[in-house]
């Protein structure tokens, strides 16, 4: 999965426009507000607004892996990692939350950037989480978090209560109803299995 340009340039850049995007929006205007020198704003990112969010979405996504890195996981399940490392995300972005509202609507017009950038978070996600399949379960489980993940990000992007609690507990009822929906399929598939040997 290709990657957006990375530097400690660019990097900086975001994050130093960060706190002037809940007012401006995400534009090379609004970077030109964070720099130094504000003509290198349109050369460090020529493609404009999408450039800024999918570079913003990247380092989010690097800095979760991170944290996660440094997270006692000892004990957990699979789901409860992707849980954990879900929160982490969260707890991260809560002070720019009004950005992550802004760079949502911006990708919400552009739906190939918005699964991009997704299938990039969601990949980083498993991986934090500690997933390292590579058959063809990995496509599923992708296919089936970044459906829990954009929603519970919608939720948190309206939730007010104390450390997310709320968005945290809706996260939970949305993944204990994916492990039902495996817990069922695999149980029809060993009936289907079943059913073929029986008549064999």
């Amino acid at each position: 999965m290709s990657i957006p340009e990375r530097s400690p340039e660019r990097d900086a850049a975001i994050l130093a426009m960060l706190p002037f995007v809940a007012e401006h929006g995400w534009s090379l205007a609004t970077l030109r507000r964070a720099l130094v020198h504000p003509d290198d704003a349109a050369l460090m990112f020529p493609g404009g607004a999408a450039d800024l969010i999918e570079t913003y979405c990247d380092l989010a996504d690097r800095q979760m892996e991170q944290q996660a890195a440094a997270m006692d996981t000892t004990g957990l399940g699979l789901t409860k990692r992707v849980r954990a490392v879900i929160a982490l995300r969260f707890v991260a972005q809560r002070e720019h939350r009004e950005a992550v509202r802004r760079a949502v609507a911006v990708l919400a017009v552009q739906p190939r950037l918005a699964a991009t950038v997704t299938a990039r978070t969601v990949d980083s996600i498993w991986f934090a989480a500690g997933d390292r399949s590579a058959d063809f379960s990995w496509y599923t489980k992708r296919a089936i978090l970044a459906s829990v993940y954009g929603s519970t990000l919608l939720y948190w992007l309206r939730d007010g209560s104390m450390d997310d609690e709320d968005t945290l507990e809706f996260l939970d009822r949305r993944l204990a109803g994916v492990g039902r929906i495996g817990k069922a399929r695999a149980r029809l598939g060993g009936l289907f299995r079943r059913g073929r040997a029986e008549a064999a």
